[in-house]
């Protein structure tokens, strides 16, 4: 039986690893500590009195996948079933993605007659490369960029423009960087396990799982939802996750409790918080950041320390805008911006369009999220901790302006740098962390790594890397 398990870091991953063990009789207690004063890591929302809700990180889930369904699992355990906001696949923001390059807005294809004819920015049907693609021959590589991975398999102007886009806009990331066996592991695999990735989404999807009948995860799929998002926005998860915890026995949830030294001695792990308290564990499951981590294990732990020190994290400069009336000029879910047609500003979300919900009461609104930076934050802003909020917010009402014609200036708007928020996946990121989890083995550490650092940036990801830690610990949940 674990005595007592350690959980660092209180973000979803944290919350999430938390609420799991919660669950199994072999844990006598768990303590959960947060170095800032707020759960829920880079879930952060703003709720208004007017009924204005906007995100400051995730704004909207897929339920698709074991880890989509997973989270909707958790959603009803909360109780959370009402809160949903589902946005279905044949909804605008669904079907209506754009790409904003030689200066003007051009909708992706969305459906088989789109990619059957030649749409701009493209030069040819894109329909000619996915048919191609099944002759090309099997990457010999352990790994390659997911640019690299893209060109070779699809041809160089899909790398340039659409898989650009994509790895700036999930990642914040720079596909020439990034790692295609990890970033995107389905392709990866498809290619590796079928000779190439149409034959093997076509030939090797998942099944729907034996869980897949179940309430919420059921209605998701009879209601064909795309993505979802909550009626308080986000905050509400992390939110219920804390509350639920609150009321556990054997679980403590400290906030404001920065950890200073991290040692493990006779077998057992001290863990000193800043303020004198010193919290003893059998077991640690971290969901921190990597970097973070590896400042504060102990010196004999260097080796692990050094490679924890290598996933990298990207810089985002992320502003809330808010119009009066309804000003865009097309409708769907926003738009991404290739590298190669302004490096600096990432994309823009119509978050009016997927929840209007979210919007405040009265007189129509539009309410739009952009994201800059990433991969070239500090070339385009400088150093983060020197970057003025009205920098960025001159930027971001430029780049809307520009992108949309939009010439009235927003009525509300918030700005903020998030530092180190979502981690890159560079080439050989799937090498480092079986190095790192070998380590952790071969020295009997009773350590568990979780969180986006490792196995997933998404919320989904992540609130499953919490479940697989603390599963790792007490077996299945």
């Amino acid at each position: 039986m674990q005595k007592c398990v350690a959980v660092l870091g209180g973000g979803v991953g944290g919350l999430s690893a938390c609420y799991y063990l919660s669950k199994s009789p072999h844990v006598s207690k768990v303590v959960l500590l947060e170095a800032t004063a707020s759960f829920g890591g880079w879930i952060n929302t703003t709720r208004r009195e007017d009924g204005a809700v906007f995100e400051h990180g995730p704004r909207g889930v897929r339920p698709a996948g074991a880890v989509g369904r997973n989270t909707l699992h958790m959603l009803s355990d909360l109780g959370l079933e009402h809160e949903i906001l589902p946005v279905p696949h044949h909804h605008v923001a669904s079907k209506n993605r754009f790409i904003f390059m030689n200066g003007e807005l051009h909708k992706l294809p969305s459906s088989l007659s789109g990619l059957l004819k030649t749409v701009p920015p493209f030069s040819s049907p894109i329909i000619l490369r996915v048919m191609k693609e099944v002759l090309v021959k099997k990457g010999k590589l352990e790994d390659e960029s997911v640019h690299s991975f893209v060109s070779r398999r699809f041809g160089s102007e899909l790398a340039d423009i659409a898989v650009d886009c994509l790895c700036r806009g999930v990642f914040g990331g720079d596909s020439r960087k990034l790692s295609m066996r990890s970033c995107f592991p389905p392709l990866h695999t498809a290619e590796q396990n079928w000779g190439s990735v149409l034959l093997g989404m076509l030939l090797g999807g998942e099944g729907a799982g034996s869980d897949a009948r179940a309430g919420l995860v059921q209605r998701a799929r009879t209601e064909s939802w795309a993505q979802w998002s909550l009626r308080r926005g986000m905050q509400t998860l992390p939110d219920a996750l804390q509350e639920a915890l609150r009321g556990r026995e054997g679980v403590e949830i400290h906030h404001s409790a920065p950890i200073r030294t991290l040692s493990y001695i006779a077998g057992a792990w001290e863990i000193q918080v800043e303020g004198g308290a010193t919290v003893k564990a059998d077991h640690v499951i971290s969901a921190l950041p990597a970097s973070v981590l590896a400042s504060l294990l102990p010196p004999d732990a260097r080796l692990l320390s050094h490679h924890l020190r290598e996933i990298n994290a990207a810089n985002i400069g992320l502003v809330n805008l808010e119009y009066e009336g309804s000003v865009l000029p097309v409708s769907g879910f926003g738009h991404l911006i290739p590298s190669s047609e302004d490096s600096g500003v990432l994309g823009v979300v119509y978050d009016s369009v997927p929840f209007p919900q979210h919007n405040r009461k009265g007189e129509p609104t539009t309410r739009m999220t952009v994201m800059m930076g990433g991969a070239w934050f500090e070339e385009t802003f400088g150093h983060p901790d020197e970057v003025k909020e009205g920098m960025l917010l001159d930027r971001a009402v430029q780049a809307v302006r520009s992108h949309l014609n939009i010439t009235s200036s927003p009525v509300w708007s918030r700005s903020a740098v998030l530092k180190n928020c979502i981690p890159q996946y560079h080439l050989g990121h799937w090498k480092r962390l079986e190095v790192m989890r070998q380590y952790i083995r071969d020295h009997s550490l009773p350590l568990t790594l979780a969180g986006a650092s490792f196995d997933g940036v998404s919320v989904n990801d992540v609130i499953f890397s919490g479940r697989r830690a603390a599963e790792g610990i007490v077996g299945k949940i």
